[in-house]
């Protein structure tokens, strides 16, 4: 009687279907996106009414941390520059000057596709900001209350000490473009869990702190955390950076559904079914 071996005698078993993310997830995942999307948009419409970061209290127009300016060029046009600290760049048709609906050059921070509401509109920059604003944190908290009473955040996103082993060869993984098989496709890996966890719990309260700051209104409410970070300039730079993280989190977060099956990926996350495939049962032995 002859056995196969075990790396040879593992069988693929069929694919099956699971639930992968229940209702409340879904539906938040997605009113989440729409906030940020107009957030991000309105954001950049405000920025655009003075497109420069300082650090400090005081705006310092002859050293920003950030400029995107216009010039006029050697052939008499304009001419989009952005400073970056002592840098210098050309950045005309994205920075600085961009063409609008009419095809024309204007001058502004940020292009006209990439700002809401209208071309140029700070007041309703503005109301759309703040709009959006409570709509994502209303948002936010609900997940928070869903994440702890259906133990989601503990059962799903905490970090085990298994996936503090674990978080080396997910690093590998990653830089080479290794997607987990079957059952292990359905749990989160280690650098999922730390970027879901560092946006909830350290980006999120920036990005609320900062904005919150920069309210006269809240003055004496949030005058120690105004001097915490160096002035009311710092908090608006703050702010500008943690928008900036959270764009990058979402196309690397695109740019990995893409890689592990786009159709999939948004079936679970439209539907909440997801396919599992690649799963191997158990060794077959013959005689």
């Amino acid at each position: 009687m002859a056995s196969i071996p075990e790396s040879e005698g593992r069988l693929m078993q069929p694919a099956r279907t699971v639930l992968r993310h229940r209702w409340p997830l879904r539906l938040m995942h997605w009113i989440n996106l729409a906030c940020m999307l107009a957030l991000v948009g309105s954001g950049l419409q405000i920025f655009n009414a003075h497109p420069a970061l300082y650090w400090g209290e005081a705006s310092h127009f002859d050293t920003p941390l950030l400029a995107m300016e216009s010039v006029r060029g050697a052939d008499g046009k304009g001419q989009g520059v952005t400073r970056l600290g002592n840098a210098t760049y050309d950045t005309t048709g994205l920075f600085g000057v961009s063409a609008n609906a009419e095809g024309r050059n204007v001058r502004r921070g940020f292009p006209e596709w990439a700002t809401i509401p209208g071309p140029r509109s700070l007041a309703l920059g503005r109301r759309w900001h703040f709009f959006f604003a409570w709509a994502w944190v209303i948002n936010g908290i609900c997940y928070l209350a869903w994440s702890l009473a259906s133990r989601h955040l503990r059962d799903d996103l905490a970090m085990r000490r298994r996936d503090w082993r674990e978080v080396p060869r997910s690093v590998l993984d990653h830089l080479r473009f290794r997607h987990p098989q079957g059952s292990e496709a359905l749990r989160y890996n280690p650098l999922q869990k730390l970027a879901y966890l560092g946006v909830i719990f350290v980006l999120t309260p920036l990005v609320l702190l900062t904005g919150l700051s920069m309210s006269p209104q809240l003055d004496s409410v949030m005058s120690g955390f105004i001097a915490l970070v160096g002035g009311r300039q710092s908090a608006r730079t703050l702010h500008f950076v943690a928008m900036s993280l959270f764009v990058l989190f979402t196309l690397v977060h695109v740019l990995m559904v893409v890689y592990a099956g786009p159709i999939n990926e948004m079936r679970s996350m439209i539907t909440g079914r997801f396919r599992v495939r690649g799963e191997q049962g158990g060794a077959a032995h013959a005689e």
